[in-house]
């Protein structure tokens, strides 16, 4: 052991550009291991609450596959098979209607709904505990800067930019 004062490592980024994206990564990293927690419990990923949540929204109206997928917050490469085990554990139902064989309309199941359900008050309280320590202003701040990090990057007619 030496005797020496050891001096810190200095950060060291590319750029700022770089600096802003690794804290930005880190903090996904950190706050995504709240969701991981909670839906493993429930036998569910992040991305396949996110299906449910999105077609709970739509009442009892169905989304075909694409629409679906386009909606959700992360890409989905293999949106069929989040959509398989979905169905597996009857949370959704699958529709082809006959004048279009090629469209494939999904909708949430009761036992769907009772999950979310049964999810609602824990899902907020997740939120509360990954972000619960900042303010209101806080957290408008920082939705409008992700909002314009993201906004060449978006669709045209992306939902996420409408409060923009």
């Amino acid at each position: 052991m030496s005797d020496a004062p050891s001096s810190p490592t200095p950060r060291r980024f590319d750029s700022l550009e770089q600096e802003a994206f690794l804290n930005l990564w880190r903090t996904y990293d950190r706050l995504h291991a709240f969701e991981e927690e909670l839906f493993s419990q429930y036998d569910l990923t992040p991305q396949q609450y996110n299906a449910l949540r999105l077609l709970r929204g739509e009442g009892e109206h169905k989304l075909a596959t694409l629409a679906l997928a386009s909606r959700l917050v992360s890409h989905a490469p293999d949106i069929t098979r989040l959509l398989d085990k979905l169905e597996e554990r009857g949370l959704i139902e699958r529709e082809r209607p006959a004048d279009n064989r090629r469209v494939v309309l999904i909708g949430i199941t009761e036992r769907g709904r009772g999950l979310l359900q049964d999810l609602d008050v824990l899902v907020r309280a997740c939120h509360e505990r990954q972000l619960g320590h900042m303010d209101k202003a806080q957290l408008q701040s920082l939705v409008a800067l992700l909002q314009a990090a993201r906004a060449p990057h978006e669709p045209p007619d992306s939902p996420w930019m409408s409060s923009l």
